[in-house]
């Protein structure tokens, strides 16, 4: 991450405005006006990430499991993210998985761990890595499965414009990566998803 100073918001509101002269349009008149402001604000959404640490999110686990140890699966986490490359939005679906060896994780947790990631300047194929080895490193778990489907704007709406294309990406650990029964069980749940349009 950056060393630098982190700009202050008039400066953040200035380079905006520039951006907008940038493209030939005003940024005093009336439609453009609070348009900085906006944009400052968006941003600071869209990169919400960076204040998160995923980690910490997964820390409160749950021990009172009855013995517990199938699979645990949740489906289509639906995110928006920004490419690292052109700014440009990714938006796609999440499907995280789980061995748990003793303890579980709130299933809201395996959300906010997507977006702590997604919510950053991104490329998928790290963003999938990153979910899942921190899943791994934090639960312990038998084996992490994720499986990220995401249409990229870079792609369809400028560039090479081939609108309806998406990427989809994987990462198998622990089971998910040695057994192969383990692995399809998880994949026909994403296949069966994605068939449904999910």
């Amino acid at each position: 991450m950056a060393t630098d100073k982190k700009p202050s918001r008039a400066e953040v509101e200035s380079a905006i405005k520039t951006l907008i002269r940038w493209t030939g349009d005003d940024p005093s008149r009336d439609g453009l006006k609070d348009t900085p402001g906006r944009v400052a604000r968006a941003y600071q959404e869209f990169f919400k990430g960076y204040n998160d640490d995923p980690e910490a999110i997964l820390k409160k686990t749950f021990e009172e499991i009855e013995g517990y140890d199938e699979m645990i699966v949740l489906r289509g986490i639906r995110f928006e993210s920004h490419c690292e490359h052109h700014m440009a939005p990714i938006v796609g679906r999440a499907w995280v998985a789980y061995i748990p060896k003793g303890r579980v994780v709130g299933i809201s947790k395996l959300a906010r761990v997507v977006d702590a990631f997604a919510k950053r300047l991104q490329i998928q194929e790290k963003m999938t890595a990153q979910i899942a080895n921190t899943v791994d490193a934090v639960l312990r778990p038998d084996g992490v499965g994720v499986v990220i489907k995401a249409e990229h704007h870079c792609m369809t709406t400028r560039g090479v414009h081939k609108h309806g294309t998406d990427m989809v990406t994987s990462r198998m650990l622990g089971v998910f990566r040695d057994n192969a029964m383990t692995r399809q069980e998880f994949l026909a749940m994403v296949t069966d998803d994605l068939e449904r349009g999910s």
